[in-house]
């Protein structure tokens, strides 16, 4: 297979995510060009990639004005910022691998599907759980008739309360204005490997939640509006910014996020300032915490989805109900559980997930597989721009859905 080039934009965590398959792959994939608004991580970004320096920039569009100088584009800009490079990058020719979610604009999404088809363009859109190995064995197990005929399939997104505190409350994902919606922005991924799961597109949804607890009413008396500033709860607080990031066994994936320097003095540091230093409670957050999702599709399957903020783990458990038997599954553990109603058999699967890359190895496979098919020529992928497109307005619609006081919303009239 031949080596392709890619531009990244954004050096965020995600592009970084996606750009380190180059480190493991050199011969199938090479960096060329990179696009990130803060100096600290576009300068690392570039020396970890050893990028030519007129190909390092601070404004995307210095480097897709340009003539075409490589096979593809990674858009992993913040959410509301999307639709415009990939418009741009699908225009110069490039094959674009488009972080999710596409937009938050339903006649953008539209848009930017009819666009790759018309130029013959690769959009692919980093919905990664369909390429997990959890998922892509239940999706087996559904296939082959395991359970018979599929009634019903139950999806709880638990988000993890110090997940929510970090991205949702104090990061980049809390204010619906300045990124989007949480059902689009944590909840895409789960509302897209339902429909894929179905087989079948989305006929109604409803939905109901809202933000219970991150809010000032909740504010414990006396507590400042910064973590570090002598808060008299910080021995019972959950949400006490500098135990999370100093103690905390899933903190080290976020520590870049707070700071490039994360030596226990370069977070102290950071967390006086940031914004990840804040009272969760003194926030301007205004995206839900916990919020319910039910689905109908067009051949009968029903199923919900519950995301919630208020839980001990960041995972995903998934029970799928059938005319001759269930599965039940955590994707976390990477185990299903299959129950046989006719013999009464219980058979526990073990799925095995390859060393490395993160979401159970979804990334890596992912990447494996957009790099390959754009080695190839090809034109679409598991998750192209169509199929992510039904999903996408899906989920649109259960905010539309929510913001109605749960009223049915059928997505097939968007189209």
């Amino acid at each position: 297979m031949k080596q392709i080039t890619a531009i990244v934009l954004g050096a965020g965590q995600r592009g970084e995510t996606y750009a380190d398959y180059s480190k493991d792959f050199p011969n199938e994939l090479k960096i060329v060009g990179v696009a990130e608004p803060r100096a600290d991580r576009r300068a690392q970004f570039a020396e970890k990639h050893n990028i030519a320096p007129e190909n390092v920039a601070a404004d995307w569009k210095e480097l897709l004005e340009r003539d075409k100088f490589a096979d593809t584009v990674f858009v992993c800009t913040q959410d509301r910022m999307h639709f415009e490079p990939v418009m741009l990058a699908l225009e110069k020719g490039y094959d674009v691998l488009c972080e999710k979610p596409m937009s938050y604009d339903r006649q953008e999404i539209i848009t930017m599907c009819e666009t790759a088809k018309k130029k013959g363009r690769m959009l692919s859109v980093c919905h990664v759980l369909r390429y997990s190995p959890f998922f892509v064995k239940l999706k087996e197990l559904i296939n082959v008739g395991t359970v018979g005929q599929v009634i019903n399939i139950q999806h709880i997104e638990s988000v993890g309360h110090w997940h929510m505190a970090h991205s949702f409350v104090r990061g980049n994902w809390r204010n619906t204005e300045e990124s989007c919606p949480m059902i689009l922005a944590k909840c895409c991924h789960d509302m897209d490997i339902l429909a894929w799961l179905a087989g079948s597109p989305c006929a109604r949804v409803f939905s109901t939640g809202d933000l219970v607890h991150f809010d000032a009413a909740h504010r414990p008396d006396g507590a400042p509006d910064r973590c570090l500033d002598g808060c008299p709860h910080r021995d019972t607080c959950p949400y006490y910014a500098p135990r999370f990031y100093l103690e905390h066994r899933s903190a080290r994936g976020f520590r870049r996020v707070v700071s490039l320097d994360t030596s226990n003095e370069g977070i102290l540091k950071a967390l006086q300032t940031s914004p990840y230093g804040r009272c969760v409670y003194a926030c301007d957050n205004d995206v839900v915490d916990n919020q319910i999702v039910s689905i109908e599709y067009e051949n009968g399957i029903r199923a919900s989805l519950t995301m919630c903020a208020f839980t001990d783990k960041c995972e995903r458990i998934i029970n799928v109900m059938g005319s001759h038997g269930q599965i039940k599954g955590r994707m976390e553990d990477n185990t299903l559980e299959v129950f046989d109603f006719a013999s009464g058999n219980k058979t526990m699967i073990e799925v095995h997930i390859p060393a490395g890359g993160s979401h159970s190895g979804s990334d890596v496979a992912m990447m494996r597989e957009f790099v390959t098919l754009v080695a190839n020529g090809a034109t679409d992928s598991r998750t192209g721009a169509a199929a992510s497109m039904e999903s996408h307005l899906a989920t649109l619609a259960a905010e539309e859905s929510r913001l109605q006081g749960g009223i049915p919303i059928d997505p097939r009239t968007w189209m």
